[in-house]
């Protein structure tokens, strides 16, 4: 199973989804999208996957939303999505992208379902325990 995940190292739940991956069997192509910026056709290739509008994808918290005034709806999806392209930051992670489909990984057990063989248990880095029993697969 081919598994890519769009990660950026300095967020707590993309560093847990990437270890669920890891943990279930799985060698990621691992894309630290702040680095490598997904161009504007895969941006909307994995929206479109996501089954999902351009602003569902934008990030809030420590990005810089609020200056360019991004809560205010006279933003078109195209614009919203020239933001992301030029502020990746404002792209909201972790997108995971498998076979079984494409989805944005918040929380990071989120992440399971999109797995061949999920882990049942998984202890993320604050401590908190993710149980995803057999009948969840």
């Amino acid at each position: 199973m081919t598994v890519t995940i769009y990660h950026n190292p300095d967020c707590g739940t993309s560093r847990n989804t990437l270890a669920m991956i890891r943990a279930s069997g799985e060698d990621p192509v691992v894309i630290e999208y702040l680095k490598t910026p997904p161009r504007r056709e895969r941006l909307l290739e994995l929206i479109a996957a996501m089954r999902i509008s351009a602003r569902e994808l934008l990030r809030e918290k420590g990005t810089p939303y609020a200056d360019l005034g991004l809560a205010d709806p006279k933003w078109s999806d195209d614009e919203l999505i020239d933001f992301m392209l030029a502020h990746p930051i404002l792209i909201n992670r972790p997108i995971v992208e498998t076979p079984k489909g494409t989805k944005l990984c918040r929380p990071s057990e989120a992440v399971l379902p999109l797995l061949d063989n999920p882990v049942r248990e998984f202890v993320k880095e604050g401590g908190e325990k993710v149980a995803y029993p057999p009948g969840q697969a």
